[in-house]
């Protein structure tokens, strides 16, 4: 029998460390050790989750482990980098929060060294790898029933809890702005469901329109893409009303030349209960199909690749592409901002 995977976690900054250690522990995984600077609601939290996981002293006690295998991180976003250079340089693979960094000098040292010590650096796109309805997408993709995909558009509405963020959501540096973080869900998705190894980045905004006290949040962005495969269009904010029963109706719409698909990934508004909502129509389908069943693969897949050296579960370029496509078009909005 093969002995489980064990991964600790460094940084304890943003929720979504719950579902990245969840879904590995459903794949079985063991979670062995956490770390994190200062206390935060994050932190707060991960007793009443994960009562059972021993808090080290120190990063480096961890990363000095021989038997953990993969270092996860929710860290402030403009040091994911770094931790994960120290982990890779420990010897551990690394799987990030998105954004996995937030300069291109950052992803640059990154690349080099994954080159260096032969480590895998991966970003939990959540919106793909977490949800249901994305991978029955991509099963009936690949069975052909939409044709060629020639164009996604991702949508991506989040809800801004303003009194519960921690200082640095606000601050432009700390999250790298907010196509770097949040729109990297989009991008990933776009390069994926068009089958493209590069894009061109043909439009890019950012603004602030609601929040002027806290002139370091962007609340809106947006993006188009295109590439040899298709093109994309991606939007994000932080406008969720209060009315809606979760914190965004995140949507993506995948155009085929022979039908559609669109998700409602995390509510159906005035219609459905529940989540993963996916509509199919083409030639002969007009339906709306059960993803209940259809499983996670991205983290068993990780775990695989961690123990073969493969990369089953996101290829090495693309995490890399969507970085860096994510990066260089929050620095094209930014420009266009100040001129």
């Amino acid at each position: 029998m093969t002995a489980p995977l064990k991964f600790a976690a460094i940084g304890l900054e943003h929720f979504h460390i719950f579902g990245m250690a969840q879904n590995l522990i459903d794949a079985g995984a063991e979670f062995v050790g956490v770390w994190t600077e200062h206390p935060t609601r994050v932190s707060e939290k991960f007793g009443e989750k994960f009562p059972d996981v021993p808090h080290a002293d120190a990063m480096q006690a961890l990363l000095d482990d021989p038997t953990i295998d993969l270092i996860l991180t929710a860290d402030i976003p403009a040091l994911r980098a770094d931790r994960a250079i120290a982990a890779m340089r420990a010897g551990k693979d690394v799987m990030a929060d998105k954004p996995g960094c937030t300069t291109l000098e950052q992803l640059e040292a990154i690349k080099a060294t994954v080159a260096e010590t032969g480590r895998i650096w991966t970003v939990d796109f959540s919106e793909r790898f977490e949800v249901a309805s994305v991978t029955k997408a991509a099963e009936l993709v690949a069975e052909g029933v939409i044709g060629k995909v020639v164009q996604t558009i991702g949508m991506g509405p989040h809800r801004l809890n303003k009194p519960t963020r921690p200082d640095w959501f606000f601050e432009r540096e700390a999250y790298g702005g907010i196509i770097t973080d949040i729109a990297s869900h989009q991008i990933d998705q776009f390069l994926y469901f068009t089958g493209s190894t590069d894009a061109e980045i043909t439009m890019a905004n950012v603004a602030n329109y609601a929040n002027p006290q806290t002139p370091g949040l962007q609340d809106f962005g947006e993006m188009s893409l295109k590439s040899d495969q298709g093109h994309g269009y991606v939007r994000v904010d932080w406008y969720t009303p209060d009315a809606l029963p979760t914190w965004g109706d995140g949507r993506l719409t995948i155009l085929g030349t022979e039908g559609y698909i669109e998700l409602r990934k995390y509510v159906d508004v005035a219609r459905d209960d529940g989540i993963d909502h996916l509509y199919l129509v083409n030639g002969d389908r007009c339906e709306k199909i059960d993803c209940s069943d259809t499983g996670l693969p991205y983290f068993s897949r990780l775990i695989n690749d961690i123990r073969n050296r493969t990369e089953t579960a996101a290829p090495q370029a693309h995490v890399f592409k969507v970085m860096e496509l994510g990066i260089t078009a929050q620095m094209m909005a930014e420009r266009s901002l100040s001129a």
